[in-house]
């Protein structure tokens, strides 16, 4: 049986040249990034006019990036509260073949508390469509301890009169090869879902999409209606996966400033991507068809983000001919929250870092597309990797450069260089063209202010303009939870073996 390159989590898992080669590909992300840092740091030293022009250059280009994607947000969010006001299940309706659908629904569960899986599995009954067409599981850890188990069990079982089938599993722990991980939890319930339940109905694969939700995941009624349409009616529907745009909006007026404007940037960053669909991957909960699971033999038992490597494992497996529909409708999840402010923002940190562990799937495109280079779509795969490279190189330096190199050139410049007419405007110039992309702020607190959930009445009205205020640590908010959470990523991956990122799940507070 050949080598399947295509479950392969890292470099460990390979030998001779193809290892060599995915070490190389591994370290390339850090490189760049530090290698851009570093070099701006030493020029700033040695060529302090050469990097003043840069700086300047690098600003001019910020303001214009931050005005592109302001258009895209708000293009987004149009397009957001358009299908928010349609009748889906009407449209439905129109679809002659709308009620042979069934939706698989997977919730991993670990330590979250009985509540937070009880509200998820009440939202899928207020969604609106046919709960007798959904089958919902509930797939626990074994590591999690027997009480978190049978708690977990018993809520289910609240349900189990309600949908068409309900199906608890308990995925075993010390699976050899396996990462103690969503992935491996979620791969572990589909199959025992296949064994047990699909392969028994009677009902065409082709018939099922299947949802991975993160279990704090509250869908918002229609959503089920908008992805049957969806899936009715695109192109090729079994070479897509089905990608909704996460809102943050659980417990955002109860969480800490900090991890309310890291949540809503990350909102904002989804809806702006679904915009660009060539761009667009799959992120969190979303969608896809069952028969394209089953096909790849499933999600992959030893990764981190699971939730983006199986797009990428599909585009592979497809050679190039796969997507992502994005469908311009909310589900709401929760924002970092832990019981004290500091171990609030100790879990964003953690959190904003395992999201920058994405950069894994960079080397195993790159890998997999090298060797697949005969048969996969050459373009859009090159097209692909650069805006990956470009992506992950931004996140960890933009912020960086903009905020701290740019101000190096006047502190080790010189006096050959402080003397210049351009030591005395490189800060004028700076801060103005830093003050108008502020519009940038503004944009995000108007938008974060329309996507706000109502006010709980336990808060004052003061607590709105606080909502809207708290865009202005946005600079601090870019530096230590992105820009740094994404480096150490890029490094750990660079430097391999014992520093590799295993999988941390978000603690859930409400």
């Amino acid at each position: 049986m050949p080598f399947d390159y295509l479950k392969i989590a890292s470099a460990e898992d390979l030998q001779g040249r193809d290892h060599f080669l995915y070490r190389v590909l591994e370290i390339l992300p850090a490189f760049l990034s530090w290698g851009t840092l570093i070099i701006l740091i030493i020029m700033s030293w040695q060529k302090p006019v050469w990097v003043s022009f840069f700086i300047i250059a690098f600003d001019i280009y910020w303001l214009l990036l931050v005005i592109f994607l302001g258009l895209h947000l708000i293009a987004a969010y149009i397009k957001l509260k358009k299908n928010i006001r349609i009748d889906w299940k009407k449209k439905c309706a129109e679809q002659k073949n709308w009620q042979d659908i069934y939706h698989i629904i997977i919730l991993p569960v670990l330590y979250e508390n009985e509540g937070i899986v009880r509200t998820a599995l009440q939202s899928l009954i207020d969604d609106g469509f046919p709960p007798r067409k959904m089958i919902v599981v509930v797939t626990a850890e074994e590591r999690a301890g027997q009480d978190a188990c049978v708690r977990h069990k018993k809520v289910l079982e609240q349900y189990e009169d309600k949908f068409f089938k309900t199906y608890f599993t308990l995925h075993p722990d010390g699976i050899a090869g396996e990462l103690k991980s969503k992935g491996a939890n979620q791969a572990w319930a589909a199959r025992q879902v296949k064994k047990d339940l699909i392969d028994n109905l009677g009902i065409p694969e082709e018939n099922f999409t299947i949802s991975v939700f993160d279990v704090d995941t509250i869908v918002r009624p229609g959503y089920f209606h908008r992805l049957t349409h969806a899936y009715l009616t695109v192109e090729n529907r079994h070479r897509a996966s089905y990608q909704p745009v996460p809102v943050y909006n659980n417990n955002l007026w109860d969480a800490s400033f900090f991890a309310r404007v890291a949540a809503m940037s990350n909102t904002f960053w989804q809806m702006m991507q679904q915009i660009r669909q060539e761009k667009l991957a799959t992120y969190s909960s979303h969608s896809m068809s069952w028969q394209t699971l089953n096909e790849i033999n499933f999600w992959s038992t030893n990764m981190v983000s699971e939730d983006s490597r199986i797009f990428w494992h599909c585009y592979l497996h497809f050679n190039g001919d796969y997507r992502v529909e994005p469908l311009y409708y909310p589900v709401s999840m929760d924002v970092v929250m832990d019981r004290t402010v500091w171990q609030s923002l100790r879990s964003l940190y953690k959190q904003q870092r395992r999201w920058g562990w994405g950069v894994e799937n960079l080397p195993y495109l790159m890998f997999n597309a090298f060797k697949r280079r005969k048969t996969i779509k050459k373009r859009n795969t090159f097209s692909r990797i650069l805006v990956q490279l470009y992506g992950f190189h931004s996140w960890a330096t933009n912020a960086l450069i903009i905020a701290v190199i740019g101000w190096l050139p006047l502190y080790f410049g010189g006096s050959d260089f402080t003397t210049t007419v351009l030591s005395g405007n490189l800060p004028v110039i700076t801060r103005t063209l830093m003050t108008i992309a502020m519009v940038g702020l503004i944009l995000s607190a108007v938008i974060s202010t329309l996507l706000l959930p109502s006010r709980p009445k336990k808060y004052r009205a003061i607590k709105f303009f606080i909502m809207i205020i708290q865009w202005v640590i946005l600079p601090v908010t870019i530096i230590f939870f992105g820009s740094l959470p994404a480096l150490e990523s890029q490094t750990r991956l660079a430097l391999g073996g014992k520093w590799r990122l295993g999988f941390w799940t978000t603690p859930k507070e409400r």
